[in-house]
């Protein structure tokens, strides 16, 4: 699998499956272990429990399993944090995930779009966002008597600039995967040797991600975004989706091997009076594709398109 390097935002990345290799398996194997010794050598009292943020990806998928296996199920709790920016297809699956791993799971919400700092949309609005989640899982962890709470994190997030994942581990979060080097390809290799569904789900981060830099995020934009990207995949049958919002301009982005699906007139004209009723003036395909680097280009066309607006 190879890294297309997104975190996001925070946190998109996708990798290209490749067949798993009995080099792989082995080093997995070997990872593995090191995981369940991780979360034994801090479960050292029986009255230790730990709480596990569980995004509906497979990274905290992979840490929730492996916590229960290591700990038994009455010793893990996971918590799925409703923020308001994450899109419901995300909160379902979290809810799917955990059922499917038979764990301990509780939804809490609370609306990050009330932090006048978050919805600036500046380049901490992520270290905003999981300071604010660490909080509330720090509240239910001192309530209910939990002893430590763990993250999805892994080493290929340390290859990028994540604000959110230092305000995590700046309130005391550990991330096991990243102390037992596991890379998105050992999670995904684990994740599938261990027949879990969503061992090759695409990476997602929050809908605010979608919003051009230093554009104010609101409930409506988030929900325009959310709307498209659903009726995309409805109707063009794609894996992953980005629909980028740059004012009157929507972007959709979607994987390179998926962009031919994109180019059937008929199709398009579905989209079209759906996306001009959400508000946008502007519809564009990007024909590089998905990438992480998505948003970086988001405040260089919002410039080009608001030039082009006063000319």
């Amino acid at each position: 699998m190879k890294s297309k390097t997104t975190g996001t935002t925070i946190e998109e990345e996708e990798e290209e499956e490749e067949p798993v290799k009995s080099k792989d398996k082995n080093d997995n194997n070997e990872k593995y272990k090191k995981l369940i010794e991780w979360f034994e050598l801090k479960f050292k009292d029986k009255k230790d429990r730990f709480l596990i943020a569980l995004s509906g990806g497979v990274d905290s998928a992979v840490v929730a399993m492996v916590a229960k296996k290591a700990l038994g199920k009455d010793n893990v709790l996971a918590i799925t944090a409703n923020y308001q920016t994450l899109s419901k297809e995300e909160l379902n699956t979290a809810v799917k995930v955990a059922h499917e791993l038979d764990i301990n799971h509780k939804i809490i919400e609370y609306d990050e779009l009330e932090n006048p700092e978050y919805i600036k949309n500046d380049s901490s609005r992520c270290f905003h966002c999981r300071n604010e989640l660490a909080d509330n899982l720090i509240k239910i962890a001192n309530k209910e008597n939990f002893k430590l709470i763990v993250d999805g994190s892994n080493t290929d997030d340390l290859n990028d600039y994540r604000p959110g994942m230092i305000a995590l581990h700046e309130k005391g979060i550990k991330s096991p995967l990243i102390e037992t080097g596991f890379n998105k390809k050992d999670i995904r290799n684990l994740a599938k040797v261990n027949n879990l569904s969503i061992y090759d789900k695409p990476s997602n981060a929050c809908l605010a991600s979608r919003i051009s830099k230093n554009i104010e995020i609101t409930p409506l934009k988030l929900k325009r975004v959310e709307n498209c990207e659903l009726l995309i995949k409805e109707i063009f049958k794609v894996k992953q989706v980005r629909v980028r919002d740059h004012g009157d301009l929507a972007r959709i982005e979607v994987e390179k091997e998926e962009l031919i699906k994109l180019f059937d007139i008929d199709k398009l004209n579905q989209i079209k009076i759906p996306f001009k009723e959400y508000g946008f003036k502007h519809i564009t395909i990007d024909i590089e594709g998905y990438r992480k680097s998505g948003l970086i280009l988001a405040g260089k066309i919002s410039n080009l398109t608001k030039k082009t607006n006063e000319q």
